[in-house]
């Protein structure tokens, strides 16, 4: 079974593989499709634009050839993620806009300092927030949907220099440091992309043993 992951970001690529490593599959990228070019996340939820950005990417590699060959898309799955910031105190915000959240080619800096302007003086136990990551597996006569979702709080100030985004002001529920104190090895095995990952993964074998047991 051959996966094609609907992202260019080669270190999404390795920390997929990673989790995946144990499935007999195939994994390849947009890297592998140059001719696909960047889809636009216009949905309103997570879920919307994950499942768009699989199935135009699974819709796209059916013109390749030997995709394009009878039989051979069987085979082929699409795998796209959205992730985003939810903050209780802002109604869930900044959400699915969350990589624009202070304009469009926003800075992670430009998005920080809109996000703690908008909490303010907010005190730190109402200050409560998730990162959300949602999965969407696309392929013939299939469409499965993974979440994976780490809840803490919002800090008052950046900390750590790890990471990216809005790691610097993210306490995750258990711990006194930030995503961006972290070593990235930790951070990889409890982020939420790991959890939705591994919501995926039990999917993907459930899909294997059919496909097994149907040849």
């Amino acid at each position: 079974m051959k996966i094609v992951l609907a992202t260019h970001n080669r270190h999404k690529v390795e920390e997929i593989r990673h989790i995946l490593s144990d499935l007999p599959v195939e994994l390849l990228s947009l890297d592998n499709f140059p001719e696909i070019g960047e889809i636009i996340e216009d949905g309103d939820t997570l879920e919307e634009n994950a499942r768009k950005k699989a199935r135009t990417v699974y819709d796209l590699i059916q013109k390749y050839p030997p995709m394009a060959e009878k039989g051979k898309s069987q085979n082929i799955l699409s795998l796209a993620d959205d992730t985003g910031l939810e903050v209780d105190a802002l109604g869930g915000r900044p959400g699915v806009y969350s990589a624009r959240y202070s304009g469009e080619n926003a800075t992670y800096r430009e998005n920080n300092e809109k996000l703690l302007g908008e909490l303010g003086d907010t005190p730190l136990e109402k200050r409560t927030a998730r990162f959300r990551c949602v999965i969407s597996i696309i392929g013939n006569g299939v469409d499965e949907v993974a979440v994976g979702e780490v809840p803490g709080r919002i800090l008052s100030r950046e900390r750590g220099s790890n990471g990216f985004g809005y790691d610097p002001l993210f306490l995750p529920d258990g711990f006194d440091i930030s995503y961006a104190e972290m070593e990235t090895a930790l951070k990889n095995k409890l982020s939420h992309r790991a959890r939705a990952l591994e919501e995926a993964k039990k999917i993907l074998k459930r899909l294997s043993a059919q496909k097994t047991s149907s040849d």
